[in-house]
């Protein structure tokens, strides 16, 4: 992750789409850059000098997303998919599309690998209580799935927790509940370094089993 003192218009224009950097205590933004930053979608974090913090951050701006359910959420993946293609944000629809049985691990597993490859920005999943698919995708490495029941774990599990996955019940809301929820999850950056710092000492336990 890169580390600035100050982030310029020029500097703004070759960072990566969708990439993190660090701003240095002290640091600034210049207005130009600022609005190329956000065009880019290009998370700043103020504050955070840790080079082991690369990759930590979630995209900020989500604009492409993968969806995927078990048998039981097929109805609520389709609402929530038209939903958000129609708010213009790009959904990639891993199935499955009709009543038959299929395993929760196997969708979660597809979702969330394509969001630790960045091929999307983020995944929602769904099954019958959403606990089985988030247990799965978290076993993704680079995943970070949260199953929310509301708006304000929707926002915790961005906020706080950095979440790239969201796990939806199907048996648990009603489709007015669960739009609700995705646009706070989407709608909620995050941007502190206490936070990062955390997700980081999670990773290192990850890496000491």
């Amino acid at each position: 992750m890169k580390t600035f003192d100050i982030i310029t218009e020029a500097d703004a224009r070759i960072l990566e789409i969708g990439s993190s950097v660090t701003l240095k205590t002290g640091g600034h933004v210049t207005p130009l850059a600022a609005d190329t930053l956000k065009a880019r979608r290009v998370t700043v974090l103020r504050g955070v000098a840790d080079a082991s913090l690369d990759g930590l951050a979630p995209v900020a701006d989500i604009r492409s997303l993968a969806i995927g359910s078990d048998h039981s959420g097929v109805a609520l993946k389709a609402a929530l998919r038209d939903y958000l293609r129609q708010k213009g944000l790009s959904v990639l629809d891993v199935g499955t599309d009709g009543p038959d049985p299929v395993d929760y691990p196997d969708i979660a597993a597809q979702a969330a690998r394509l969001v630790a490859r960045r091929e999307v920005d983020a995944a929602i999943v769904i099954d019958g209580a959403g606990i089985g698919s988030a247990i799965a995708a978290n076993k993704i490495d680079g995943a970070r799935a949260a199953m929310c029941t509301d708006k304000t774990l929707a926002r915790y599990s961005r906020e706080h927790n950095g979440a790239n996955v969201l796990a939806l019940g199907a048996t648990l809301l009603s489709v007015g509940d669960a739009k609700a929820i995705v646009d706070t999850w989407l709608g909620t950056p995050m941007g502190e370094a206490r936070h990062l710092r955390r997700l980081a000492k999670i990773r290192a336990l990850e890496k000491t089993q």
